[in-house]
């Protein structure tokens, strides 16, 4: 296997603790410019992901994501933006991060070290061939998410991968490989950097892909969106006047009648047009 760890090797920049601040700012931004490049050689196989996700979820599945460290975060950072953001179900996009909700916050250490645990965390959620899970590791190293994808495959459940190392052993496992090569980091093998940032592009780029396929969002707008603070309430009110004839007054009293921006649009669209 043609495996090389670019995500380790050593930086292009030395002395760091040299630099001046305005240095140090404008070398980490001239390394965080080249992420979307590397991620825009990689949508052919995010569009076959998003394309293998949407009709599992459309016929009662679920997305999982899993990873540790960073990669767990981000995951679980996404998941949780889902259901404010388009009005889905918290089970329907889940996070799981080795070592817990406590590493959320805090390192836990070895949790990505157990092979198997990954696979038992998936069986508290009695995991299905009717889901997705995506392993996320910048490394594609970590057992942790490799054991529980192995382990999927096993039992006919479709598997995708977000890694930043071309050919790692999570790409070989999962069915779905997405290799986003961002090269040496700044700061020596601090994957948080440009594979973070990588990670977080992708994982935006599927769940709002499939959102949007799922039929989450009409013209440009979230219209399922929760409305759980008086921006989003705003914003709500906004949307209804841009899509029909009302004003300030009548989009408010719409919105609090019908709970969303969709059914508002809907309910004076029955009663307008019968």
């Amino acid at each position: 296997m043609d495996f090389k760890r670019t995500t380790e090797q050593a930086s292009k920049y030395n002395h760091l603790e040299k630099m001046t601040v305005k240095e140090l700012l404008t070398n980490i931004n001239k390394e965080d410019l080249t992420v979307p490049e590397a991620v825009s050689k990689e949508l052919s196989s995010i569009e076959a992901l998003v394309n293998a996700i949407v009709p599992k979820l459309e016929n009662g599945g679920r997305l999982f994501y899993m990873g540790a460290g960073t990669s767990g975060r981000l995951g679980v950072v996404d998941a949780s933006e889902c259901p404010p953001t388009f009005g889905v179900p918290y089970d329907l996009v889940i996070g799981i991060i080795a070592g817990g909700e406590i590493a959320i916050r805090k390192a836990v250490e070895f949790a990505e070290d157990s092979a198997n645990q990954g696979w038992e965390d998936l069986q508290e959620y009695n995991v299905s061939e009717k889901d997705v899970v995506i392993g996320i590791a910048a490394s594609g190293t970590t057992p942790y998410v490799i054991g529980a994808l192995e382990m999927c495959n096993k039992n006919n459940i479709t598997t995708g991968s977000i890694s930043c190392n071309r050919n790692s052993p999570l790409s070989q496992e999962a069915q779905y490989p997405i290799d986003v090569v961002v090269g040496p980091e700044f700061v020596t093998g601090s994957s948080r950097m440009k594979a973070g940032t990588a990670q977080k592009l992708v994982l935006n780029m599927i769940s709002t892909a499939v959102m949007i396929r799922l039929g989450k969002v009409i013209g440009n707008k979230m219209v399922d969106m929760q409305l759980s603070n008086h921006k989003l309430v705003d914003r709500g009110i906004r949307m209804i006047m841009d899509e029909i004839p009302v004003d300030e007054a009548k989009a408010k009293e719409l919105l609090e009648k019908n709970g969303s921006v969709r059914n508002s649009i809907n309910a004076y669209n029955n009663e307008t047009h019968g």
